[in-house]
């Protein structure tokens, strides 16, 4: 999985809606199938970004966890 390309949007210290509001904002103006990494602390963003790639036809492509947070890499759909 290629994942040196993917950009990094920090929105840790973020409680909701505020992550999933700055994901899609940032994710506006990229091309179908960029990749950008979110980085958070909110807890329930393991429930809310999944949520947010199902309903704005994201794919999520890894979920990983340090944690202290969480990352997920998406790809923008369409």
């Amino acid at each position: 999985m290629e994942q040196e390309n993917a950009s990094i949007l920090d929105l840790r210290g973020l409680k909701c809606p505020l992550p999933v509001l700055k994901a899609r904002k940032a994710m506006q103006p990229l091309a179908a199938g960029s990749r950008i990494w979110l980085e958070t602390t909110d807890p329930l963003a393991v429930i809310d970004i999944p949520a947010f790639c199902n309903e704005n036809g994201h794919e999520l492509l890894a979920t990983e966890d340090y944690g202290e947070y969480q990352r997920f890499l998406l790809s923008k759909g369409d």
